[in-house]
């Protein structure tokens, strides 16, 4: 697929968040489009908080948002935007739920506060909200149905946003921001103020290395499911073939998020993909 070809949501996609870019290249021709514009929804809402300079900007901002999904769902014209106008497509031709977007917006929110989730229960209900309903909706476009796939789809969602959250310590710790369960801080003894100065400890490891490890069960949950999901649900499920080589690589660097090797891409994603896309795993 060349670039010059792609649609403006592919093309964002490929430069922000090329994980789900790759993914949505395993699914259907016909259904990617709508994949695309998803996702790319999802990237507005989701860099809220990194493109405001106070909460009530990022409220202003996530309100736009909402407006626009409630004037596509009235059935009138979409707003006249990149993003807006093939969303409006993929719900429409889908019956995506509205209900599902609201709990994301709902959950994005979050972002605007700079309180840390008070516990591990709390990070992983914003991680549901954040990323395993954008699983969710990915199932409604591909055409799934059925208890086994949308609950492998949250254990993948859930499993992907904390393996993300974890990566990203070191970009959120310089705009003071903190998504670890302040509970797994006190009892680790972590700093935060050491943490903001980008300093690592191994108190800090500690925490990751039992966040990893939770992502994992997550995943393996998930994966006790697979008998059970159809096919054609594989696209929304690839993402845990991506996340066990993130999750490695913490473990290699000894679950020290401020790591160089951390941040780095990881090597054959595609090949890795297709080969797990052709055994049909996940």
């Amino acid at each position: 697929m060349r670039g010059d070809s792609l649609s403006y949501c592919a093309q964002e996609l490929r430069a922000q968040d090329r994980d789900r870019f790759l993914v949505c290249l395993f699914a259907p021709a016909e259904r990617r489009e709508a994949l695309f514009a998803l996702y790319a929804f999802n990237l507005e809402v989701a860099k809220t908080a990194e493109l405001v300079s106070e909460s009530t900007l990022g409220q202003i901002r996530l309100q736009w948002w909402r407006e626009a999904l409630e004037e596509i769902y009235r059935g009138g014209a979409p707003r006249q935007h990149q993003v807006v106008t093939p969303l409006a497509t993929a719900i429409r031709e889908h019956g995506l739920d509205s209900a599902v977007f609201e709990r994301l917006l709902l959950a994005r929110e979050a972002d605007l506060d700079p309180a840390a989730p008070g516990d591990l229960a709390e990070l992983e209900r914003y991680a549901a909200e954040t990323s395993a309903t954008l699983q969710s909706l990915a199932l409604a476009v591909l055409g799934c149905e059925g208890d086994a796939a949308e609950a492998a789809a949250r254990h993948v969602g859930i499993a992907w946003a904390l393996t993300g959250l974890l990566r990203a310590i070191p970009f959120h710790a310089r705009q003071k921001r903190l998504y670890l369960p302040e509970d797994h801080l006190a009892v680790t003894g972590v700093r935060t103020a050491e943490l903001f100065e980008l300093q690592g400890s191994d108190a800090l490891s500690g925490v990751v290395m039992r966040l990893v490890k939770r992502a994992r069960e997550h995943l393996a949950e998930a994966r006790r499911l697979r008998g059970e999901v159809p096919r054609s649900a594989l696209p929304a499920l690839l993402l845990a073939r991506l996340a066990d080589g993130y999750l490695a690589r913490l473990e290699r660097a000894a679950f020290d998020p401020f790591d160089p090797r951390v941040q780095l891409e990881l090597p054959n994603r595609a090949l890795r993909l297709w080969w797990s896309a052709w055994r049909g795993i996940y």
